[in-house]
């Protein structure tokens, strides 16, 4: 989507990777910046640096992009001659950014009137020192880009120190915090879908919208990141961003444009619209659930307990469900169910808008009182559906649900950038509309961090669920309650 204030300056571009020889780096950001320099989406003066601590001359460098990012680029898109000129993009820079007192070595290769560009891909307790010595070492200005990336903060608090502190040195219009769900097709292809069809919008509202339901579900477990993990949890890795911006872009009114602040202003008053839980709605609405031992993928797979990294006595969820209700006109008492979890059945990320039924019965045979749904498949397809009742065959009027697919990828001959890339691009351009503002993210914070406060204080341990199955019981008896169930 692209947008009126897009900003296309000519300036040679220098990014730099902090974090550069990291697993985020290897696996997703090298890949990505590849793939925009292959279709000719990077300046024609472009410089990717890399800093890290080890010892690296050029051809170590290089010989450790060779082993740890190539594999991450599919064959399909991978050609020699592109590889090559793409690996004459980088540029190592040894920088110890705990130790440094500034980053001299950092200012020694940058180039002067080059777009700069830092990407920010460390533990968020960095950003503040980070950004701290880009400024004292001359490197921040007008012209600077800075991209933070999640999670940004453990709290409320942590996230307004971390706002603060890289404020001192960035206008909010040059900080972008990322959040790759954002980047997917089918994320921004929501609001084309709400506002472009006026089939829709007359109908995406109360009373004709019965419930709705976003699943984020993984199929692996924690894995190497089982450290960071435990002190984070399913609610501070995806409830507080990557579904909380599913929800706005779900909820959300028109906004008057498609500038950055016009959405972004729109997606802050769904945050803010949020009815906040006390203990008793925590109690009765939200579900903490932690993978056992289970079968995974036709595969025997560990509890959550015996990851490495993982204390014997840990109560960290790696599932959440809740029940949350947006006050405003539109949404009045509609019920929005957030899913998310670990080791699941299989990786599956949905938006499912499920219609009321007719206000009078004609058909009585309706199978299962199933209404009509709007199904958005964001992984690992990307498709819409819409369920609706048709006659089966035959004599009588007995209905039979069928689906009205679109195939995404099939429906257009364009290819279809990764999220990361298409992030990467709009930062390159100048583009801040699929990125977080400052207040959208504390106003995220302030909604769920009484949640994770009320669990503390009510002391209940998280339910178990085996691994490769869709979560603990009690998470489908929080919508059986109110005669939905989770559409798998």
């Amino acid at each position: 989507m692209s947008t009126s204030t897009e900003i296309d300056n000519g300036l040679p571009l220098d990014m730099t990777i902090f974090g550069g020889m990291g697993d985020l780096a290897m696996r997703k950001l090298l890949p990505a910046l590849y793939m925009a320099y292959l279709h000719g989406n990077l300046p024609a003066s472009t410089r990717i640096l890399s800093t890290g601590r080890q010892d690296y001359d050029r051809a170590a460098y290089l010989a450790f992009i060779e082993e740890h990012s190539r594999s991450f680029i599919s064959g399909d898109n991978f050609n020699e001659k592109s590889w090559a000129g793409f690996l004459d993009l980088l540029v190592y820079v040894k920088v110890d950014v705990a130790t440094a007192p500034v980053f001299d070595t950092l200012r020694d290769v940058s180039r002067d009137g080059a777009q700069r560009v830092f990407y920010l891909a460390t533990a968020p307790s960095l950003f503040t020192m980070i950004c701290d010595k880009l400024a004292a070492t001359g490197l921040v200005d007008a012209n600077a880009r800075v991209v933070l990336e999640k999670p940004l903060g453990r709290d409320l608090a942590s996230a307004v120190e971390i706002n603060e502190a890289v404020g001192k040195h960035f206008a909010e219009s040059q900080i972008y915090r990322i959040d790759h769900y954002l980047g997917k097709e089918t994320v921004q292809n929501l609001m084309v879908l709400r506002f472009g069809n006026s089939i829709l919008e007359p109908l995406w509202r109360a009373p004709n919208i019965a419930s709705v339901q976003i699943t984020v579900a993984e199929e692996v477990g924690v894995g190497s990141r089982a450290g960071f993990y435990d002190s984070a949890g399913a609610m501070r890795d995806m409830v507080q961003n990557h579904l909380m911006q599913l929800l706005c872009i779900v909820a959300m009114e028109p906004p008057t444009s498609l500038s950055p602040d016009a959405v972004r202003d729109e997606k802050l008053k769904v945050l803010r619209s949020l009815r906040r839980m006390g203990l008793a709605d925590i109690a009765r609405d939200t579900v903490r659930g932690q993978y056992s031992r289970g079968v995974s993928g036709n595969q025997e797979a560990k509890g959550y307990h015996e990851e490495s990294n993982v204390p014997a006595d840990s109560h960290t969820e790696t599932f959440v469900a809740l029940r949350a209700h947006i006050d405003t006109w539109r949404w009045s008492k509609v019920p929005f169910y957030l899913r998310t979890g670990k080791r699941m059945a299989r990786r599956s990320s949905k938006i499912v808008i499920e219609f009321a039924n007719p206000p009078f019965p004609l058909f009585p045979e309706t199978p299962g009182g199933v209404a009509n749904r709007l199904v958005i498949e964001l992984q690992p397809e990307e498709a819409i559906k819409l369920q609706i009742f048709a006659k089966q065959p035959g004599s009588g009027m007995l209905m039979q649900q069928v689906a009205l697919n679109l195939d995404l990828q099939s429906a257009f001959a364009q290819r279809r950038a990764e999220a990361y890339e298409r992030l990467l691009i709009d930062v390159v351009r100048g583009r801040l509309t699929h990125f977080m503002r400052r207040d959208e993210l504390e106003a995220a914070w302030e909604w769920v961090e009484p949640i994770i406060n009320g669990w503390e204080t009510l002391g209940e341990k998280p339910h178990a669920y085996a691994a490769g199955s869709w979560g603990p019981p009690e998470s489908f008896a929080l919508l059986a309650r109110d005669g939905f169930g989770w559409v798998e």
